[in-house]
């Protein structure tokens, strides 16, 4: 059994060592905790708690928590982590001393010292589940001169487009907090549905003349991923007002990057009912990318303009003038909005339905703004039902899902399923497991989606001829190619004669001549 009074002052001497409880508050805390976790006295002894101090994470620490409150009764084995959360909650700063702090930093030490606070704050109090996080699967993959990065997140539901969309319409209801991005969840007790929220801890600033908050992410796809959230549960939108906003951020942030997912299903990520970016201190695969064909504009002569070299349709600005490139963004915005190429199967809307959105993405390098505005359309059509710039179907057993804007930018978080799925097409490829075609197109059998994919492995490779390393190669291979052909289905202007006119005549319509 767990001993709960010595389990309190493990937990308070973390708090003073990471969670910046201060000393004079001990006695309170203490009594706080005696009372949740059901003791009516504090631990009478001494015990060396030291190593407490080198502690990374609070993993061991929770995990303890949890065990008592099952033990004791205190929370059902499916509750224990919002006891947790909330235990953990209690013992964090308050919202208000955090910002402050925050904003102290900030002022004397400069932004990352700021950042760096609030990071290991989320880290230490368990919002950011960085044990969680090191188990997925990891892996970069060089395609040329082109990088991509690819992620088999173990954390993460993979969603259906049909229930993404069915947000846009679903009505507002009394439920709180209206939403899972919604600000009113900092410090909500959340259910077995919900997660828990108490531990979260978020910082106020001003985006576009309104009220935004910027929190870490707990799913953490990359370096310091963070969420960048609008205070007003209102739908995701691009317009003139997004690039002012992720030019604002940039210049609070710019130590991070930041992009907006287009506001449309299919193409515009898995939250469409409240606005939010997101961005971190990770520079994409996309960042990296050279630009394909330079543009000169008259109206703008002090910004670079260029068709970014990657896979998809993204159109990159330069320039140190922040007046001018928000100028010449929020055009590029506004006439993608209502463009048209039948050629490229493009169209603005049908039937009353609007198609065209895009991703602003923006950074500093010194005092230089890079904005990146990748082109979207989600026009469905009988052939792709589910979309025609979207993962086509023969690659919709590695990602079905909309490909939103960290896809687009070239980091790949893919379904956790994979996991296990990949590894047992490595072991038919090994001959460790017999290569089955006929159980294979059982819809019941585990590797099912995966059968057309396994059918062309077995043939380019000789079934049960490769070691176990070369079968996990050339399995990962795969998904590396298959990646690489769903940014390319995304790309609305395609790397042909076709797609080059079309993406020439846009230009053309912002103002923009070849060099």
């Amino acid at each position: 059994m767990t001993d709960g009074k010595l389990l309190i002052e493990k937990l308070l001497r973390y708090a003073e060592k990471f969670l910046h409880l201060e000393s004079r508050d001990e006695i309170y805390f203490r009594n706080i905790l005696l009372r949740e976790l059901r003791l009516t006295e504090p631990f009478d002894g001494e015990v060396d708690l030291s190593y407490i101090d080198k502690l990374d994470v609070p993993d061991e620490i929770v995990a303890e928590l949890e065990e008592y409150a099952v033990e004791n009764g205190i929370a059902k084995e499916e509750e224990k982590g919002l006891f947790s959360g909330y235990i953990m909650g209690i013992l964090s700063p308050l919202p208000s001393k955090t910002n402050r702090e925050f904003y102290r930093l900030k002022e004397e030490k400069g932004i990352k010292a700021a950042c760096d606070y609030l990071y290991s704050l989320s880290v230490k109090n368990d919002y950011v589940k960085k044990t969680a996080i090191a188990k997925n699967l990891k892996w970069e993959y060089a395609d040329g001169t082109r990088i991509l990065e690819i992620t088999v997140n173990l954390s993460k539901p993979e969603k259906d487009n049909k229930d993404i969309a069915k947000l846009l319409t679903q009505k507002v209801s009394a439920n709180y907090p209206m939403c899972r991005l919604c600000k009113e969840n900092e410090g909500f007790a959340g259910n077995i549905s919900y997660p828990a929220r108490e531990n979260i801890r978020t910082i106020s600033l001003t985006m576009g003349g309104e009220k935004w908050f910027v929190q870490y992410s707990p799913y953490a796809y990359y370096n310091e991923h963070l969420i960048a959230v609008s205070e007003k549960h209102a739908p995701m939108h691009i317009k003139s007002d997004t690039v002012e906003k992720v030019l604002d951020f940039v210049d609070f942030f710019p130590n991070y990057m930041i992009g907006s997912n287009a506001a449309l299903p299919i193409v515009g990520g898995s939250i469409l009912n409240h606005e939010h970016f997101q961005g971190g201190g990770h520079l994409m695969p996309m960042h990296k990318a050279g630009i394909k064909t330079e543009y000169f504009c008259k109206d703008f002569p002090c910004i670079n303009v260029g068709i970014t070299d990657w896979y998809n349709s993204a159109i990159r600005l330069e320039s140190e003038d922040r007046k001018e490139i928000a100028a010449f963004a929020k055009r590029v915005v506004e006439k993608w909005e209502n463009f048209t190429c039948a050629p490229c199967g493009i169209f603005a809307e049908t039937d009353g339905v609007r198609h065209n959105s895009c991703s602003p993405v923006a950074r500093k390098d010194g005092k230089k703004y890079i904005i990146d505005i990748i082109v979207r359309n989600n026009i469905t059509t009988k052939e792709y039902p589910d979309g025609v710039f979207h993962a086509h179907p023969e690659y919709h057993n590695i990602k079905k899902e909309g490909i939103g804007l960290i896809e687009a930018m070239g980091l790949f978080v893919l379904p956790g399923r994979l996991k296990k799925q990949l590894a047992m097409i490595a072991d038919i490829l090994s001959g460790k497991t017999p290569y089955d075609e006929k159980a294979l197109s059982d819809k019941e059998n585990y590797l099912y989606v995966h059968r057309d994919m396994i059918r062309s492995l077995v043939v380019e490779y000789s079934c049960g001829k490769l070691t176990e390393q070369q079968a996990e190669d050339a399995v990962r291979n795969r998904v590396n190619v298959v990646c690489s052909h769903i940014l390319e289905n995304t790309a609305v202007f395609k790397d042909d004669k076709t797609g080059k006119e079309g993406f020439d005549a846009f230009m053309k319509e912002i103002g923009a001549e070849r060099k």
